[in-house]
């Protein structure tokens, strides 16, 4: 298997504070790299500011400046920068790129916790969801019941980024953590190893009606119009630069996880990225180059082919996300759909954004359900919350959306 030199993620702090943070990694290759080490800053809360990318097929050096949080955990950073980079081997005979056990590593362990409060309030969902984050449990489904008498009971089906909570310590420190923030409100807290049923059929047993699949999935969808110049993409290929490259360029307004975006979706193609640079410009516009081949090593001269990476590049660049807020009988339901990768994996931290957006907004979560649909071939990661009935009348359907929207693609 082989091992990664102590220097393949170096993380170097400003010498002046305000300054970005440079994160560099040097390792061997494989496809969907740069998307994996993307989604590990996103899933950090982090934002690129600029880059610069370079591999020879074989081995590969990235350079990301990134603009950090007082509260940046940066060891815990670059061990699992580590853990996405492929490990060193004697000789370096054949490419990375393909290689079958990084393409489909073995699925985490899902994990109920159960646990009773003895009243709800407003923010405790978005709460719960920071202390999980900061513990580095991943939330793949959650449901909230809110009994008659104000009492409320969370179940959350987790994975471990440490994967040990199946032992006695890491339970312990869960449920210390969880406490910490609950206090006296907190009735009981259980772990539990998800049944088969959970792991076997992660899309759940939710459905969508053909209503709401029209309205997010459909061909005439436009997401929320945050003025004309928000909407703006330009994607232009180039095979005269290059002899051996396709050259990508894009000019668009920066949002959160702009670059994750780009890189999921290439690393979906096969398509490798050979060099690349990217870098944020001035009134919020991010410029990405990208020197590209095919699976076979070639260019993308195909017009066909050229047309529908820029479709779905500027799809995935309009709306990374969907966003709607719909009737549920008398309540109001409001909807967001995350891309799964073919990897199988969700774009980080969305769930949190929800709550944290549903707080600012001084209203209560009644119920969650998040499972995965299969949609015009396809997989989404579904979340459908439920608000308060009290605190929905108050505020415009108009606004929840906006603010969804505007936290999700890191706005405010």
């Amino acid at each position: 298997m082989g091992i990664l030199n102590d220097d393949a993620v170096v993380i170097k702090q400003p010498p002046t504070p305000g300054d970005n943070t440079l994160i560099t990694v040097n390792c061997p290759d494989k496809t969907g790299l740069g998307s994996d080490i993307c989604r590990v800053i996103l899933l950090f809360g982090l934002s690129i500011a600029k880059g610069d990318v370079s591999t020879d097929g074989k081995w590969c050096y990235l350079v990301f400046w990134v603009i950090g949080k007082p509260t940046t955990r940066w060891y815990l950073l670059r061990d699992r920068l580590l853990e996405v980079c492929p490990p060193c081997t004697p000789a370096l005979s054949e490419i990375f790129y393909f290689r079958p056990e990084f393409q489909q590593p073995k699925p985490p362990a899902v994990f109920l916790l159960k646990f009773w409060c003895t009243f709800d309030r407003k923010g405790l969902l978005h709460d719960v969801t920071k202390v999980l984050c900061e513990l580095e449990l991943t939330i793949k489904r959650v449901k909230v019941f809110t009994a008659p008498d104000g009492r409320v009971m969370d179940l959350l089906f987790v994975t471990d980024t440490r994967e040990l909570l199946h032992t006695k310590r890491r339970q312990e420190e869960t449920k210390s953590q969880l406490n910490a923030m609950l206090g006296d409100s907190m009735i009981s807290f259980e772990v539990e190893l998800a049944g088969p049923g959970v792991t076997a059929n992660p899309q759940g047993s939710a459905f969508l009606p053909q209503a709401i699949t029209d309205d997010m999935f459909g061909l005439g969808f436009s997401g929320i119009n945050m003025g004309g110049a928000s909407d703006r993409v330009s994607i232009t290929i180039d095979n005269q630069l290059s002899h051996s490259h396709t050259l990508v360029h894009i000019v668009c307004q920066d949002h959160k996880g702009l670059i994750y975006d780009i890189m999921r979706t290439l690393k979906d193609y096969n398509i490798q990225i050979s060099y690349g640079r990217f870098s944020s410009k001035e009134k919020e516009k991010f410029e990405v180059d990208l020197f590209i081949m095919q699976v076979d090593g070639k260019k993308i001269v195909d017009p066909e082919k050229q047309r529908v990476l820029c479709s779905r590049l500027r799809m995935e660049l309009l709306h990374p996300l969907r966003v709607e807020v719909m009737s549920r009988g008398p309540d109001t339901e409001l909807l967001v759909a995350n891309p799964v990768e073919l990897a199988g994996k969700g774009r980080p931290l969305v769930f949190y954004d929800i709550t944290l957006a549903i707080t600012s907004l001084n209203m209560r979560i009644f119920s969650v359900e998040i499972a995965r649909h299969k949609i015009d071939d396809r997989e989404w990661e579904v979340y459908r919350v439920l608000l308060d009935e009290g605190d929905a009348a108050l505020v415009p359907r108009s606004l929840i959306k906006e603010r969804v929207v505007k936290n999700l693609r890191g706005w405010e």
